[in-house]
């Protein structure tokens, strides 16, 4: 926490901060996703009063029906924050009634694996007109290191009705200024070990003023604020987590692809590892990477990287190890099915799991996704099963329109493939119903039967 006191701030500043200390401020928070809408129930539930806002109107809806639609979140959570005093709206007028807003929108790559920056820029022209004299700014968005000073900020400068500019370190006004800090979204799906509030949160100010108005925010709901000394170094510790992961991903897929022709268990190997009490974390190979972080964030960094005339080899290297573990999938599937004197084209296939981790109702970056297209491609006919998405239409990069079909008549598909290992499943009941069962996620640990090939 930094030990600027009342006497140091601007009176308006110091207004702002007793208002977020006292959890009687007005937050917004732009963007009611995966990682909006978590978030805007911690700041109800902590006591602040809460404005969501989003462009989709059905969420809107939803939500001021007392409706979710995350799976993991039960719409009782919904229903507790409306009385508390949430709202929803697509009305981005009412940010001028906010003490702070937070700004949680999706930072997806193009179609030539560059980063797509079109929601932050959006969203901030939306804001912009509607930012008073003092309020907070927070950028939660995974973005490359100086995405918040060179974007962000000049949109919100240039589209202010009432001229304000952001406060800048060292400045001798604190008149007609508005506060800008990023704090990176560390939301984990599925993690039902560590409580949400229990994350420690990295908040970095455009100067000091700003992270000690962002620190005040979320200590009303985390545990633990932990500022740093800009927000580049916020922007780069987000990165530096999610390239941490792919590239130790990468090293497990890789060593699984050898370990398969050396005739070793690799799951095992990483079992016997994992005992070690030190100098080792384990990871696990799998189908390939999912999510909006792990398969995403690593580029933005080796994009802006090039303005330094800097070569990432290591998140490049992970990257294109990862981006090819669909593809080996689908190999295994062909020589697996070749054993059994079938083809890939003209065989029926059954995806369980189409999810990008257990137990969640997220496809964003799915394997499943590229998976079905490349089996599509080779001419086998494809199915799923996932008891989270009752259908799967079309999205940024896809287009399957495919319904969920029940696990009756396992034994009619050629091969089921297990893709995603949901703990609704049971592996035993579908190994003793189905001719051929591929698994890319050892799910079938533990069961023996000739019919199941681990890849």
């Amino acid at each position: 926490m930094s030990t600027m006191s009342y006497s140091t701030l601007p009176q308006i500043a110091e207004e702002r901060l007793e208002r977020l200390e006292a959890r009687t401020a007005r937050i917004g928070v732009i963007g009611l996703g995966y990682v909006g809408l978590p978030l805007s129930l911690l700041l109800s539930e902590a006591g602040f009063c809460v404005t969501g806002f989003d462009i989709d109107s059905k969420k809107v809806t939803d939500l001021e029906d007392g409706r979710s639609y995350i799976f993991r979140i039960p719409s009782v959570e919904i229903q507790s924050a409306r009385e508390q005093g949430f709202r929803a709206t697509a009305d981005f007028s009412r940010i001028s009634d906010q003490d702070a807003v937070i700004m949680c929108v999706p930072t997806p790559l193009t179609e030539h694996r560059e980063p797509d920056l079109s929601f932050i820029e959006n969203t901030a022209r939306s804001a912009a007109p509607w930012i008073q004299e003092g309020q907070l700014i927070v950028l939660e968005s995974t973005t490359y290191p100086g995405t918040t000073e060179e974007l962000l900020i000049p949109i919100l400068e240039s589209q202010n009705l009432c001229g304000l500019k952001a406060q800048t370190e060292g400045s001798p006004s604190t008149h007609g200024v508005f506060y800008v800090a990023f704090s990176p979204e560390r939301e984990d799906p599925g993690n039902d070990t560590i409580a949400r509030r229990d994350i420690p949160k990295v908040v970095g100010g455009h100067e000091k003023i700003a992270t000690r108005l962002a620190s005040a925010l979320y200590e009303g709901i985390f545990t633990r604020a932990v500022p740093v000394s800009s927000t580049r170094v916020a922007e780069m510790t987000k990165l530096l987590e999610n390239i941490y992961r792919c590239v130790n991903i990468a090293l497990v897929n890789e060593l699984k692809m050898l370990a398969l022709r050396m005739g070793v268990d690799v799951w095992e190997v990483i079992e016997a590892a994992a005992t070690k009490p030190f100098g080792y974390h384990p990871f696990y190979p799998g189908p390939g990477l999912g999510g909006h972080c792990i398969p995403i964030d690593p580029y933005y960094l080796s994009w802006k990287a090039k303005e330094y005339d800097f070569c990432t080899r290591f998140i490049e290297l992970a990257g294109e190890i990862n981006g090819a573990m669909p593809a080996h999938v689908v190999q295994f599937v062909g020589k697996s099915l070749n054993k059994q004197k079938k083809s890939v084209n003209g065989s029926s296939v059954l995806i369980l799991g189409m999810a990008y981790k257990k137990n969640i109702d997220d496809l964003r970056e799915s394997p499943s996704l590229t998976i079905i297209e490349l089996l599509r491609q080779e001419g086998a006919q494809v199915s799923y099963n996932d008891p989270y998405f009752p259908s799967v239409g079309k999205g940024r990069h896809y287009n399957l329109n495919m319904t969920c079909t029940p696990l009756d008549n396992l034994d009619q598909y050629d091969c089921v493939l297990i893709v995603t290992d949901h703990s609704d499943y049971d592996y035993q009941d579908i190994v003793n119903r189905a001719q051929l069962v591929v698994d890319s996620r050892n799910a079938t640990k533990g069961i023996d039967s000739p019919k199941i090939v681990r890849c």
